[in-house]
């Protein structure tokens, strides 16, 4: 009887689920369509404001910008009030009002503004987070081929499938279940799990993996685990688990926004009910008060933290960065100990040509001989030999055997190109023409440029080394720390251990940073500090959980946006001072003395222009090429 195997080899494969579009628009977020309908009410009625039209121009429109962007911070301030908790959310609304009721509508909603845009990309990041963990469900196939006890082909669900049973993966589809290679050979691209750049060869005995890519030969395959617990469902409970229990992030002024709120509120409403009681004028007592919670507002202090972080925000955009928040860039500059993946993130994540060791022309017969391959090995022959405008003869008679490489009839001449045997430093495979090998052809995945220089950097901002945690083998890690002079190797890492080692140094103290671009990576990249995944070959589930994303992959503008980000909190800093120093002169000249309203207004005002603007300096081009000095 022929083996089930042996015939998959021939046969369609089976059908599979197509992928789902499950990613949220930006349109669908309630708290997006109200922010934006506030920003554009605002924007608006701004210039009509500051021209000088009459109020009933542009009166009904800060009226929809309050209303649009303050409903929402509004109620959750309330709905925490009623929690017995008084937050900087209602503050801000009722700062806001308050500084509408004494004319100064443009400063209201400015605050709205900046609260309600704060508040919708907040809920836009959680949202496609969430689409992207449930999207790496689609990984793994719906349907699965069960062999019976008598070799019959079985359909079933994947979530039919029990520990014990044997299932058929044909060439081209996806492994429905972690498990054990019973019968056949194949080349399988597991970088979704390990992040290896090239397809691992499997063979009776072989560890795969549900989700990772069946190259060109068939394989019988016993399941040793439910679908629950296989590597790639526990990703999504890695990336679940660490988003949830991630420590709150929040602004630098957040921090001790419940102990400033309550102290504004207290003290407006004792400086109004007590001079009150002691039969002061109402008129008087309320503009006083009124005055003393416009002053001591936080506004200039809210202003003095969010231009230096969204100047940051703006200028690492420009120069391909995209940082996905405020809160973002403040941590990201707190950071003191990096760890890097390897395949995709120090590599480009493809093998090349980078030595041809015997006659020039075998490149060229090679190139023949693979064309018709889809091995990633394959494809960088053809491609070495292109780039050096090689001719390309025509082949026939083409033939794969997995893990054992290709052979062809090129020119009358039979070509096999295998891998080579023997020490290489790099992977090598031999050129063997009518049973002589004539050339050895050395593969590498090429480093990324600047990679040593910016681990170097790294290394210098943050007065730690630089770790390296990849799911590749030893070898191929030991290569590239060489190169890139990385003294710390965590190598043949799953996820989960990427996680626990990312646990590892933040239980020691450590605040961490995790650079990655797989799937692999993605609950380290949640678990960590914080996360930044390269961007052009990045997956969905790295993009969405990681805190920036490179969006060129140029890796020396991580140490670039790393001090950007530092620079910005010192800006910070400096604002947070002034802003201080000014609110406790006018706090102390109104409680010691009398403080017209119109010069604690100007004054308030004055310091928020005077911190808005420190902050703005670094939108300039030159605060960027600083920060890529390291300085």
């Amino acid at each position: 009887m022929a083996s089930p195997v042996l015939d998959a080899r021939t046969a369609a494969p089976a059908d599979k689920a197509p992928p789902s579009s499950r990613r949220t628009r930006v349109r669908d977020v309630p708290e997006v369509r109200w922010a934006a309908l506030s920003a554009l009410a605002f924007l608006l009625a701004l210039p009509l404001d500051l021209a000088g039209a009459p109020a009933w121009a542009w009166g009904p429109l800060y009226a929809v910008c309050y209303a649009a962007g303050g409903w929402d911070p509004g109620r959750e301030g309330l709905r925490a009030l009623r929690e017995k908790s008084l937050d900087v959310d209602l503050l801000m609304v009722v700062a806001a009002l308050g500084a509408a009721a004494i004319g100064q509508y443009l400063d209201g909603g400015l605050l709205i503004v900046i609260f309600a845009v704060s508040g919708a990309l907040e809920a836009l990041a959680t949202r496609r987070t969430a689409d992207s963990v449930r999207g790496l469900l689609d990984l793994a196939p719906a349907r699965a081929v069960r062999l019976t006890g008598a070799g019959a082909e079985e359909p079933v669900d994947v979530a039919e499938l029990r520990i014990g049973d044997t299932v058929l993966v044909r060439p081209g589809e996806r492994l429905p279940a972690d498990g054990t290679v019973l019968d056949g050979a194949s080349d399988v691209d597991q970088a979704s799990i390990t992040g290896e750049s090239l397809p691992a060869a499997k063979t009776p005995g072989s560890d795969v993996y549900a989700g990772t890519l069946n190259g060109t030969g068939a394989l019988r395959v016993r399941v040793d685990k439910d679908a629950g617990d296989s590597v790639i469902a526990r990703i999504v409970a890695l990336v679940e688990e660490a988003s949830a229990t991630k420590a709150p992030t929040q602004l630098f002024i957040e921090k001790i926004e419940q102990r400033y709120s309550v102290g504004v509120v207290v003290a407006t409403l004792a400086l109004f009910t007590i001079p009150l009681a002691l039969g002061g004028d109402f008129t008087t007592v309320l503009l006083r008060a009124m005055t003393f919670m416009i002053v001591a507002s936080p506004c200039a202090v809210v202003l003095a933290t969010m231009p230096p972080l969204l100047s940051a925000i703006a200028t690492a955009g420009r120069h391909g960065v995209l940082v996905k928040s405020a809160v973002v860039m403040e941590r990201l500059g707190a950071v003191d100990k990096v760890a890097l993946d390897k395949t995709g993130t120090l590599t480009e994540g493809a093998p090349r040509v980078t030595g041809v060791d015997g006659a020039p022309e075998a490149l060229a017969l090679a190139a023949a001989a693979e064309l018709p391959s889809e091995h990633p090995l394959g494809r960088a022959v053809v491609a070495a030999a292109r780039a050096r405008g090689l001719r390309i003869p025509e082949a026939s008679d083409f033939g794969s055997v997995p893990g054992d490489g290709v052979r062809a009839t090129v020119e009358g001449h039979e070509v096999r190109v295998r891998r080579a045997g023997g020490a290489h430093t790099d992977t090598a495979v031999e050129v063997v023409v009518d049973g002589t090998r004539v050339a050895v052809l050395t593969l590498a995945d090429r480093l990324r440029d600047g990679a040593p220089e910016a681990v170097a950097s790294l290394t210098r901002l943050t007065g730690a080394p630089v770790a390296l945690l990849t799911g590749d083998n030893a070898g191929a890690a030991a290569r590239v720390a060489e190169r890139t002079g990385i003294t710390d190797v965590r190598s043949g890492l799953l996820p989960e251990d990427k996680v626990a080692a990312v646990r590892e140094w933040e239980r020691a103290g450590a605040r961490v940073l995790v650079v990655g671009d797989g799937v692999n990576d993605a609950p380290a990249l949640a678990a960590a500090h914080s996360g930044i995944a390269m961007g052009r070959a990045g997956s969905d589930l790295a993009l969405e959980t990681a805190d920036a994303v490179v969006v060129r992959d140029e890796l020396a503008t991580v140490p670039a946006v790393v001090a950007l980000s530092r620079r910005a909190r010192r800006l910070v800093i400096q604002n947070l001072v002034i802003a201080g120093t000014c609110i406790g002169a006018l706090v102390i000249w109104d409680l010691a003395g009398h403080l017209p309203l119109p010069l604690g207004v100007a004054g308030h005002e004055g310091s928020t222009v005077l911190v808005g603007l420190n902050g703005l300096r670094l939108l300039r081009d030159a605060a960027w090429r600083k920060a890529a000095a390291g300085k």
